[in-house]
């Protein structure tokens, strides 16, 4: 771990170290400062978080790594999810706490802890940090009576994010609720010490200095449609609504017709024959928010695999239905509901050939446990 932190912390720009500074001198005074810490994609929050993750650890010190969302969690060495790790409750309110006990292993653990990295917060709604904070003063009180008027029960703790992605969602809210359940509403945004990550650390790559200028035009470009700043060709900002972007003619494609099947030709060049190079699919993803355009490109990706394609099917049963008759007329058969596609679930028949990639999500709810063994 140590020689991970002295790679990593040679390899900080001057904002990372700023930082990095102002944490490690909060944890070594005990000061139990809460930092915010603003960047967009690119910019180096998980580099940081591994840089001071490394160095606590290498020292045998105790730090929380959890994340708002579990793609997020994974990215961070030993990550949690902040609900799975401080027991959050799902319906949250003013007065919400967590569920860990003060005589627990996490209460006991806690106790010991140094540091809390909380990434992409702002997609989590203000009552979770409130939540958290009003059971780590009650769990650290126990330590130190005063620790129960501290923020966070006087441990530091960093949050980091960028506002410009998705903030928390409120079921059929109105603007003014997701604004008001963002974290900057929060009695905790007061005691926030504000930090900007703002060079993006992808355009110190080794490339060619043409490339490195039109990434750099792309980045930019970004970040003025997320700021609201964009100029749409022609000076017009806003062409017929707040929500519509003009984008420039060099990153659209008017020759023949707009189908998936072209942009993923055009994304993914001689994919028949370097879907198994690691580096060729790094550097290419397509994102889409409708799950029915995910189903139709993996079966595009799929099919244009070499090789014997399989199918494997979920594993169900029925039970014996103990209703009435009329409740028979309500029931669904297995065949209708194995043909949902519910979000956060695979479908029921996954079609695979040698070489597809398959993601599979680990469990972020892990428990320790104690196997005994007689000699």
């Amino acid at each position: 771990m140590n020689a991970e932190y002295e790679g990593l912390l040679a390899s900080c720009n001057e904002q990372q170290i700023s930082i990095y500074t102002a944490v490690m001198e909060s944890i070594k005074n005990n000061e139990g400062k809460t930092f915010f810490i603003y960047g967009s994609g690119g910019c180096g929050k998980t580099y940081l978080w591994r840089t001071l993750i490394s160095r606590l650890r290498s020292e045998g010190q105790i730090v929380f790594p959890v994340a708002s969302s579990g793609i997020a969690a994974t990215l961070l060495p030993g990550g949690r999810t902040a609900h799975s790790r401080f027991k959050i409750p799902i319906l949250l309110d003013d007065y919400s706490i967590c569920n860990i006990s003060h005589n627990s292993d996490l209460a006991e653990l806690i106790k010991e802890t140094k540091l809390i990295i909380w990434d992409e917060a702002p997609m989590q709604h203000r009552y979770a940090f409130e939540c958290v904070d009003r059971t780590l003063r009650d769990i650290m009180k126990s330590v130190d009576p005063k620790n129960f008027h501290l923020p966070f029960g006087g441990i530091t703790v960093i949050l980091g994010g960028d506002f410009r992605q998705i903030l928390p969602v409120i079921s059929l809210g109105s603007r003014a609720d997701i604004v008001s359940s963002s974290i900057t509403r929060s009695r905790i945004w007061s005691i926030c010490t504000v930090f900007t990550l703002d060079q993006n650390m992808r355009l110190n790559r080794p490339i060619s200095d043409e490339e490195k200028e039109t990434m750099k035009a792309f980045v930019e470009l970004v970040l003025a449609v997320g700021d609201g700043r964009y100029k749409s060709p022609g000076g017009v900002s806003n062409p017929k609504n707040e929500y519509e972007v003009v984008l420039p003619s060099d990153l659209c494609d008017f020759n023949g017709s707009n189908s998936l099947e072209k942009m993923f030709s055009a994304i993914y060049p001689q994919f028949e024959s370097k879907f198994k190079d690691a580096g060729y699919l790094r550097e290419r993803a397509i994102l889409t928010p409708l799950n029915k355009t995910v189903t139709y490109l993996n079966a595009l990706i799929v099919d244009k695999l070499p090789g014997k394609l399989y199918s494997y099917f979920s594993v169900d049963s029925a039970e014996e239905f103990a209703g009435t008759d009329s409740d028979l007329s309500l029931s669904f058969p297995a065949e209708y509901l194995n043909s949902l596609h519910t979000p956060g679930l695979p479908l029921h028949e996954l079609k695979f050939k040698e070489g597809v990639i398959v993601m599979l999500m680990r469990n972020l709810n892990q428990t320790i446990v104690y196997v005994t063994g007689l000699a």
